[in-house]
């Protein structure tokens, strides 16, 4: 019998085809166990990646307790989208995006960046409400950005006064001793800034500010607006008060960047009411 050329040692003998496609086949066995460990490994990557959401929260936290740097808001805000992203029914990312956009969109300079702050603030906001309608965070910072982007512009004020009384009135039923009377502050503000057809009355404003300053004393935003509405009503004496007291007052602990900004804002009306 003529011997194959090629044989094994084995006894099992192959042809050039056969040795061809047995070598094809061990070759995708190899691509096959490579492609599924590469996707296996990025699976497990990906997992990583992906932070829980009370992780992200605490790191946000950290990062807006250094809020007067506007970075720090901003890689607050990344973080919680991310976060949000992979749990999109969790409240306290929610609201705290509402929070971190409205502080963003009051303290940019960029006019861009705060309108579009403002705008996600909303949509939070709004988010926040539909998970949780009975909690007076999501509904605060809804309204605050109501009233960040009423500021904007005139038309925009026109149709957001309403929205911004609907919420705070709200938080009053909740809490009215949320964030330290923080409710009566901003329909003071309403009331104050509005113009007079559009229910502006300084009179209602002094009276919200009056009624968040016992829940709040040491509420010092709240105590600038005060004094403001004060001397807008021509009683200056009662304004200079509120100056001295928030001039005598210590920061609230976490709450340095809006002493520091109240502050600013007694000093300037200190000097127009000499």
């Amino acid at each position: 019998m003529k011997q194959l050329y090629n044989s094994a040692p084995s006894g099992v003998a192959f042809n050039g085809n056969g040795l061809k496609n047995g070598l094809f086949v061990i070759a995708m066995i190899v691509a096959t166990f490579g492609i599924s460990c590469r996707k296996a490994s990025t699976a497990a990557g990906d997992r990583a990646a992906v932070r829980p959401a009370a992780e992200a929260i605490a790191q946000a936290d950290r990062l807006y307790a250094g809020r007067s740097d506007l970075v720090n808001v901003r890689r607050g805000v990344v973080a919680l989208r991310q976060a949000q992203a992979e749990d999109q029914a969790n409240y306290d990312l929610a609201w705290r995006l509402a929070k971190f956009n409205y502080y963003l969109g009051a303290h940019s300079p960029e006019s861009a960046e705060r309108d579009k702050a403002f705008r996600d603030g909303i949509e939070a906001g709004k988010l926040a409400v539909k998970l949780q309608d009975g909690k007076p965070d999501g509904r605060f910072w809804l309204g605050a950005n109501y009233g960040g982007k009423a500021q904007t512009s005139i038309l925009a004020g026109l149709s957001e006064i309403d929205d911004i009384r609907h919420e705070m009135e709200t938080v009053i039923k909740l809490d009215e001793g949320y964030q330290s009377g923080s409710a009566y502050m901003v329909l003071g503000q309403v009331y104050l800034e509005a113009p007079g057809l559009l229910g502006g009355d300084t009179q209602k404003a002094i009276a919200y500010l009056e009624k968040g300053l016992r829940l709040g004393p040491d509420n010092s935003l709240l105590r600038a607006h005060l004094a403001a509405a004060y001397a807008e009503a021509h009683r200056n004496d009662d304004a200079r008060k509120q100056i001295d007291a928030l001039l005598a007052m210590k920061p609230a602990s976490g709450y340095e960047p809006e002493y520091n900004e109240a502050l600013a804002e007694a000093k300037k009306l200190q000097e127009k009411i000499k």
